[in-house]
């Protein structure tokens, strides 16, 4: 339970700075219903907005399919610090390949099909711990030429349908398991925190992506993950 409790958590930060695009998309979708059922077709070319809101969801799809057909493996991968440690090796050369190679010159509306599920590929690939989702993500827009800031909204859109995904998959065995009413108090401080360190961690990433300083994280990364992994070899028992 305390962990689906921090992946709401998490999401009311996307929510609080993205809310009106959010907004937005909520109501373009009841605009799509009405055009689907009076016969006006999708019009993505000529509606950015429901454009946003279809790439989101072509980009949730190679994401469902991966955390469906591989969370139990991946789960079991997370008792490892080697395997961690690997993640964020594997973090830091993403983010320094996308800074070197990112043309960063699209927005939505240049926005294709592949593009969305090459990035939804990746934020499947962030089930693997130690692979940051956001950042995943935020390098599959990179590479493929989207605009840094128009990169870093699209990340952090998907990931309301990604984390809404886990909850309700996670909900059943939370549920099942129980929570001790005594820890209430501290799982509530747990979603508070989750929400306010997602917050600012979402600022750092918009300023640090605008600033072309992305590369700068993968040194802190790579220093993480190498001693993360000395750790797990030589310490950990």
């Amino acid at each position: 339970m305390f962990a689906v409790l921090l992946h709401l958590g998490t999401l009311i930060s996307v929510f609080i700075i993205y809310w009106k695009d959010i907004c937005e998309l909520l109501v373009e979708l009841v605009i799509t219903i009405k055009d689907l059922c009076t016969g006006k077709g999708l019009r993505l070319n000529e509606r950015p907005v429901r454009k946003l809101g279809i790439m989101i969801i072509v980009a949730t799809i190679p994401t469902a399919i991966i955390g469906l057909l591989l969370n139990d493996f991946f789960e079991g991968l997370y008792t490892s610090l080697i395997s961690i440690g690997v993640g964020f090796l594997i973090t830091g050369f993403i983010m320094f390949l996308a800074e070197k190679m990112s043309s960063a010159n699209k927005g939505i509306e240049r926005m294709n099909f592949r593009n969305a599920v090459f990035v939804g590929l990746l934020q499947g690939v962030a089930i693997y711990p130690g692979i940051s989702r956001s950042g995943s993500t935020l390098v599959g827009g990179l590479i493929t030429g989207l605009k840094r800031e128009f990169a870093v909204k699209f990340a952090f859109l998907i990931s309301i349908p990604s984390i809404l995904g886990s909850v309700v998959l996670e909900l059943p065995d939370a549920i099942k398991a129980g929570t001790d009413p005594a820890l209430m108090g501290p799982i509530a401080a747990g979603v508070v925190v989750a929400a306010i360190s997602g917050f600012f961690a979402i600022k750092t990433m918009i300023k640090i992506v605008s600033n072309k300083k992305l590369s700068y994280f993968s040194y802190y990364v790579w220093v993480l993950g190498i001693f993360t992994v000395v750790y797990g070899v030589f310490f950990a028992k």
